[in-house]
C-alpha cells in the first residue's frame, strides 16, 4: 500500500468519524457541569416566616415534578427543610428551575428571584458538597441534612428525575459526608435544631419535674426531638400528637410516653408548660385563641412555615421561641465543631476532583464509542481491504481485532484524559490500527 493510499483512507474514515462526533453532539443531550444549577433561599438572608412561602411538602414535589418536562428538565430534586429550599438539576438556564419550583409555592416567582441565591457549574457541585457535610446548616455541622437528602434524592428517583450525571454525583456528596462524619469531629457532640430546644428548656427551667410536656407532630424532626426530651431531660411526662395517630402511639409506645389524638389538641394545650410544634401544616395549628388565660408556657416552634399563630406572642403569659432563635445558641460543642472546618473542606476538594475525573471521562464516552464502531465497520470495508496484499478479514480473526480494536481504544482514552485534542486524537488511532494492519499484512506476504 503507498503512502498516498493511506492518506486519502485516513483522510476517509477521519472526516467519517468527524462527522458522527458531531452528530453525537448535537443529537444526545449531554448533562454537563456547565448546565448543572441550583437555585435556593435559605437561612442567611430569610427569616422562617418567609422560608415558609417557599416550603415544599411531597404533595407540592409530586405535582413539580409532573410539570418538570415542560420546562425541558429531565434531572432534578428538591431539598426543602427548615433552614433551605434549594431545587438542583440540569437546565439551560436556572430561571427556568426557579419557574418550575414556584409553580407550586405559595410566595411568589418575583418574591423568589429577589431572595434567591443561583449557583452554576463547579460552584453548585461545591455547595451540594458543602451543604451535605453540615457546612452551609444552621447549626454547623448538623448530621439531620444528610438524612433529609436522601429522602429528596429517592423521591426523585422514584420519579424518573434522577439521570447517572445527577446519580453519581449525589453518591459522591454522600460519600464524602461520610468521611467528614467519621474521620473528623465536625458533627461531635450534640448540636442540631431538635438538642437546641431541648437546651433552651434546660435555661429556662431548672427543675423540669412536673412539668407537662406536649410535643406536636412525630416525623423526622419531631421523633428527634421526642428521644432527645427523653435522653437529657429525664422525663417521660411527654404527651404526643400526631396528624396520623398511628405514628404518635407507636413512638410513644416505644419511648414509654403519652399519646392523645388531634382532637383532643385544646385540652392538651391548656394542661400543658411546654409545648413544641414540629407539625408541616400549612396554617398554624397552635392559636392565639387556644392560649388564653390558662397560664404560663413556653413554646418553641420548629415548624416551617410556622405553626403557632403569630399573635400569640402577644401574650403575657406566653414565652415562644422559633427555629430561627433557636440557632443562636452557641456553646462549646460548637466551637470545637469550628476547628474541624478546614479538614472537612480538604475531604471535599478531594472528593469534587474525583468526580471531576469521571465526569471528564463520561463526556467523551459517545466519542470513543463512535471510534471503535469505525474501526469494527473498517475490518470488513471493501475500501480499506483493498489497500492490502491480505485482507484484514482473514489477516486477523475477530477475537484478535477485537483485541486490537480495545487496545486502541484505552490509549485514545488515557490521551484524551491527559489532553483532549479533539481530530488529533481519533486520527492517532486510525493510524494506529491502520499501522497494525499494515504490519500483519507485510507479515503474512
Amino acid at each position: 500500500m503507498t503512502q498516498k493510499n493511506c492518506y486519502r483512507i485516513e483522510q476517509y474514515y477521519f472526516c467519517i468519524v468527524i462527522l458522527q462526533v458531531f452528530i453525537i453532539m448535537f443529537t444526545k443531550k449531554q448533562t454537563d457541569i456547565s448546565n448543572f444549577f441550583i437555585a435556593g433561599i435559605n437561612y442567611k438572608k430569610t427569616n422562617a416566616e418567609l422560608r415558609g412561602q417557599f416550603a415544599i411538602n411531597n404533595e407540592k414535589y409530586a405535582a413539580i415534578l409532573t410539570l418538570a418536562p415542560q420546562y425541558n428538565i429531565e434531572e432534578t430534586f428538591i431539598l426543602s427543610t427548615c433552614n433551605r429550599t434549594e431545587i438542583y438539576g440540569f437546565a439551560e438556564n436556572a430561571d427556568v428551575l426557579c419557574q418550575l419550583i414556584c409553580a407550586q409555592t405559595e410566595g411568589s416567582y418575583e418574591t423568589f428571584c429577589d431572595i434567591a441565591y443561583i449557583k452554576n457549574g463547579i460552584e453548585a457541585i461545591e455547595h451540594f458538597f458543602n451543604v451535605a457535610a453540615g457546612l452551609d446548616s444552621q447549626i454547623l455541622g448538623d448530621y439531620e441534612i444528610v438524612g433529609q437528602i436522601k429522602k429528596a434524592v429517592k423521591f426523585s428517583k422514584e420519579n424518573n428525575f434522577l439521570g447517572a450525571g445527577l446519580e453519581r454525583l449525589v453518591n459522591a456528596v454522600l460519600q464524602a459526608s461520610k468521611e467528614i462524619k467519621t474521620t473528623t469531629a465536625l458533627s461531635s457532640g450534640t448540636v442540631s435544631v431538635s438538642f437546641a430546644a431541648v437546651q433552651f428548656i434546660k435555661e429556662k427551667f431548672a427543675c423540669i419535674t412536673g412539668k407537662n410536656i406536649l410535643l406536636l407532630g412525630t416525623g423526622k424532626i419531631g421523633s428527634n426531638t421526642c428521644k432527645n426530651l427523653v435522653d437529657y431531660l429525664d422525663t417521660k411526662n411527654i404527651t404526643l400528637i400526631n396528624r396520623t395517630p398511628g405514628k404518635a402511639k407507636e413512638l410513644a409506645g416505644e419511648l414509654g410516653l403519652n399519646f392523645a389524638l388531634l382532637d383532643e389538641l385544646a385540652t392538651k394545650v391548656k394542661t400543658a408548660d411546654i409545648i413544641l410544634v414540629a407539625t408541616n401544616s400549612d396554617i398554624p395549628v397552635i392559636l392565639k385563641s387556644h392560649l388564653e388565660n390558662n397560664g404560663n408556657k413556653l413554646i418553641i416552634d420548629l415548624s416551617v412555615p410556622y405553626n403557632v399563630e403569630a399573635a400569640a406572642r402577644q401574650l403575657n403569659n406566653i414565652t415562644l421561641v422559633n427555629v430561627d432563635e433557636l440557632s443562636k445558641i452557641k456553646d462549646e460543642t460548637f466551637h470545637k465543631r469550628e476547628a474541624e472546618v478546614p479538614e472537612a473542606k480538604s475531604i471535599i476538594a478531594k472528593h469534587i476532583d474525583e468526580f471531576l475525573d469521571w465526569h471528564a471521562m463520561r463526556k467523551n464516552v459517545p466519542v470513543l464509542k463512535a471510534v471503535k464502531n469505525k474501526l469494527q465497520a473498517m475490518h470488513s470495508c471493501s475500501l480499506y481491504n483493498s489497500c492490502f496484499v491480505i485482507p484484514m478479514a482473514s489477516a486477523i480473526d475477530t477475537a484478535h481485532d477485537e483485541e486490537i480494536i480495545q487496545k486502541v481504544i484505552t490509549g485514545m482514552a488515557l490521551k484524551m484524559r491527559v489532553r483532549n485534542q479533539l481530530g488529533c486524537n481519533y486520527i492517532e488511532a486510525i493510524n494506529e490500527y491502520m499501522a497494525i494492519g499494515i504490519n500483519i499484512s507485510s507479515c503474512t506476504n
